[in-house]
């Protein structure tokens, strides 16, 4: 960098540094896809012996099981 009448003028390129990620890690976990949060949803349906009415409450069940 160069400085002109109190202005700082930059000559060069500069990039960020890149940042390594592990595959294997926790953090790189990908999310639930629709299918698997739905096949364990209905398992949970059928736990309960098949009874109605808690289809919201399978899911969300679920989405948190498989993303931990």
């Amino acid at each position: 960098m160069r400085t002109l009448d109190r202005k700082t003028v930059k000559t060069e390129k500069t990039s960020a540094p890149m940042v390594k990620t592990s595959k294997s890690s926790k953090a790189a976990k990908s999310a639930p896809t629709y299918e698997e949060i739905a096949k364990r949803s209905y398992e949970l349906f059928l736990a309960r012996g098949g009874e109605h009415g808690h289809a919201e409450e399978d899911w969300l069940q679920a989405e948190r099981e498989l993303s931990n």
